[in-house]
C-alpha cells in the first residue's frame, strides 16, 4: 500500500515513470545499491527521529552517519530515532521503504548537505523493494522539504 501511495504521489508530480520495483530487497543501503546498480553513497536514505514529540525525517547520503552534536545544535534536542513501530505510525511507510513521498501529514522533512555531492540520488519509494532516480533539484521539488541541514558526517569524518 505504501508503494502505491508513494508512486501515486510521484505520478501526480510527473515522476511516476522513474519508479523502479525490484524482485529483490532494497531495504538497506547496500541492498538498494545492488538493486539499482549504483554506489551505496548515492542511495538517499531517510532517517526518522522524534523531535519534541513530532516526527522529523532527514534524507541523507547512504554513506553517512548522524553527527549527534550537529543534530542537537540544529534541533536543540538529543537525536532519538523512531522505533520500528513508530516509523509506520508516524511516517506511513515501513522500515526499509521510508521516503519523503506519500507520507503522513505532520512530518517535517529536511535534506542533508551530504546529498549535494551527487547529480542523482536514489531514495526508496515506499517499499523495501523500490527506488526512484531523482536529481537534487527534483528531490527538492517532490520532497516538501523544509530546508537543508548539515547533521551528518561522511565516512572520512567518522573519527571526529
Amino acid at each position: 500500500m505504501a508503494l502505491e501511495k508513494a508512486k501515486a504521489y510521484l505520478e501526480e508530480r510527473g515522476y511516476g515513470d522513474r519508479v523502479m520495483v525490484f524482485d529483490v530487497s532494497s531495504a538497506t543501503v547496500e541492498l538498494a545499491a545492488k538493486a539499482v546498480g549504483t554506489e551505496p553513497e548515492k542511495i538517499a536514505k531517510s532517517m526518522t527521529f522524534k523531535v519534541n514529540e513530532k516526527p522529523v525525517m532527514i534524507v541523507c547520503a547512504g554513506d553517512t552517519k548522524v553527527n549527534n552534536q550537529k543534530f542537537k545544535e540544529t534541533f536543540h534536542v538529543k537525536a532519538k530515532m523512531l522505533s520500528f513501530d513508530e516509523v509506520h505510525e508516524f511516517i506511513g511507510h515501513d522500515v526499509g521503504g521510508v521516503c519523503p513521498f506519500g507520507i503522513n501529514d505532520g512530518v517535517d522533512v529536511y535534506l542533508d548537505e551530504s546529498l549535494k555531492r551527487f547529480e542523482f540520488v536514489y531514495p526508496a519509494c515506499g517499499s523495501d523493494n523500490s527506488a526512484v532516480k531523482l536529481s537534487i533539484p527534483e528531490l527538492e521539488e517532490v520532497s516538501n522539504y523544509l530546508g537543508w541541514v548539515d547533521i551528518c558526517k561522511l565516512p572520512e569524518q567518522a573519527a571526529e
